[in-house]
């Protein structure tokens, strides 16, 4: 018998392929940004830097990145979910006070939240896709 879903119900690439999409984006988008090394939706999101060089990136003008320090947690946490509610109309779908309270992010939080800003850019015409 045969396992899996069912291949009308498979999506185009798959999930496995959306995350490696979605890593790709937040790494080519954070490159060069101090102190971030996109590698996962975990614990390279940590320090909240990753979150502010991503925001950064499309919103430049929103706040100064060099003045930000990788163990102000709560203030990176806060900074970037602002600036992406704010600038980008993208949901608080995560809390700063539960990323503050956990050494290292949950993946699937991070990965959700990370979708949900990916589309409200799309929405804004500022991450452009390739037509189907």
């Amino acid at each position: 018998a045969a396992t899996g879903p069912a291949p009308h119900l498979r999506r185009v690439g798959g999930t496995a392929a959306v995350k490696a999409m979605l890593l790709e984006w937040c790494r080519a988008r954070t490159r060069g940004y101090q102190h971030v090394d996109v590698q996962n939706f975990s614990g390279s999101w940590g320090s909240g830097l990753a979150f502010c060089a991503l925001l950064h990136s499309f919103f430049p003008d929103a706040f100064d990145y060099g003045a930000l320090e990788p163990g102000a947690r709560r203030h990176n946490f806060a900074l970037a979910f602002a600036t992406a509610e704010e600038r980008a109309g993208c949901a608080p779908l995560l809390e700063v006070e539960d990323m503050v309270r956990l050494p290292v992010p949950d993946a699937k939080c991070v990965y959700t939240y990370l979708q949900e800003l990916y589309r409200c850019l799309v929405a804004k015409g500022l991450v452009k896709t390739k037509k189907r």
